[in-house]
């Protein structure tokens, strides 16, 4: 079963390049560090770690919901 035309749409195709991945893994991971080693802390630690997870999540799967609804990609080469 195909779905249609309105699966095709949501589909969640990669548009983050290798750079932009890379530079949210390391991101998420500084703040990580940060955290557990108890230089950042309290809510804004907290906030921050909720950050790094998503940065991170979004790092490892190649696609940023935020770049989807402006058609924005960083990725270079093929669709």
């Amino acid at each position: 079963m195909d779905g249609g035309p309105l699966c095709k749409r949501n589909k969640m195709e990669p548009n983050m390049g290798t750079a932009d991945r890379v530079i949210r893994l390391l991101v998420a991971a500084l703040i990580a560090a940060l955290y557990f080693g108890e230089v950042i802390e309290g809510t804004v630690g907290i906030v921050l770690l909720l950050v790094a997870a998503i940065f991170a999540l979004t790092g490892l799967v190649s696609f940023c919901p935020l770049y989807a609804p402006f058609r924005f990609s960083t990725r270079s080469g093929k669709k």
